[in-house]
């Protein structure tokens, strides 16, 4: 893809760094965001010619549409994510990830976006018990409140609208759903990250709950290889996507345990309360994005580990 012009919400962040990477020698890209989430300004693309940063908000609908002007591909990966932050602030995430996604697909249909336009869901939308969910499998909403839910629910309503978008007006959206991405770059309160630093450091690593939540880990390069073919594969148009890899599969604990063996971490490993309602267990299917797209995730955990480590290792050793 060459001489294109993509529009990045939430442009700042580690995922979007990785797309950048792909995608900034023979392409115009235009950074959106707050920068609340930031791997972009120590990142190399920080100063490049070819990119050009607007620090906004999602929901600031009237510099979100201005800014859109003259793009050919949107991708609306600007969301409130993380357990702490949805318990600390429920209001600002429903916001966020409902009235910014509504912003986003509005202004992207004033500005007649013809390419693409990507919005990021995610797998939390298969609630609780999610074991190989498929695309087509029932979504839930949980009781409401929960702040696990709260998220999910938001998330979702952004996803039916995208569809509505492309049902109504044509606009060639994709939704995909993350299942738990990770790799150098990334910020906030994912347990990838926090377990790989900790034990860079030899800090004690805790874990929420008994450690026996089973999930499916995706390196970001994997992640992004997939999100390229939603970008340019026609036959994504108007569909939604599980993005993950069914193969990384393991609990909290066993993910910490790996993580200490893998980096020959002393850290110890102690338990403590939930924080919320917790997700059992969340393993894709990824038989659509196979069959459809050609995807299949590559990296295996150890080698994800060590990757995501020598990044770190930059700011920490």
């Amino acid at each position: 893809m060459k001489d294109k012009k993509i529009f990045i919400t939430g442009g700042a962040g580690f995922i979007a760094n990785t797309l950048i990477r792909h995608y900034i020698s023979d392409n115009f890209i235009t950074v959106y965001d707050n920068f609340h989430r930031d791997t972009l300004t120590n990142s190399e693309f920080a100063t490049h010619p070819k990119i050009k940063i607007i620090k906004g908000d999602v929901l600031d609908f009237n510099l979100l549409c201005e800014s859109m002007k003259g793009s050919d591909i949107v991708i609306h990966a600007a969301g409130i994510a993380g357990i702490d932050t949805v318990i600390i602030n429920p209001v600002k995430t429903m916001q966020v990830n409902m009235i910014g996604t509504a912003n986003a697909l509005e202004a992207a249909r004033i500005n007649n976006i013809s390419d693409r336009f990507i919005d990021f869901s995610t797998s939390e939308v298969f609630g609780s018990m999610a074991f190989r969910s498929s695309e087509e499998d029932s979504t839930v909403a949980g009781s409401a409140g929960e702040a696990r839910w709260t998220y999910a629910v938001s998330k979702l309503a952004g996803e039916h609208l995208a569809h509505a978008y492309f049902t109504q007006y044509k606009l060639p959206a994709v939704s995909i759903r993350p299942f738990n991405v990770y790799g150098p770059g990334q910020t906030g309160e994912g347990a990838m990250q926090i377990f790989v630093k900790k034990a860079l450091k030899d800090e004690t690593i805790y874990i929420y709950g008994d450690g026996s939540q089973i999930r499916a880990w995706c390196y970001v390069d994997d992640f992004v290889e997939c999100l390229v073919k939603c970008i340019e594969d026609e036959k994504a148009i108007g569909e939604s996507f599980n993005i993950g890899n069914a193969r990384a599969v393991i609990t909290i604990l066993g993910l910490a345990q790996t993580v200490c063996r893998v980096l020959k971490s002393e850290s110890k490993i102690i338990f403590q309360p939930p924080l919320s309602a917790d997700i059992a267990i969340r393993i894709p299917s990824v038989t659509k994005c196979e069959e459809i797209l050609g995807f299949k995730a590559k990296v295996d955990l150890d080698d994800g580990i060590l990757k995501t480590a020598e990044w770190f290792k930059q700011d920490i050793l």
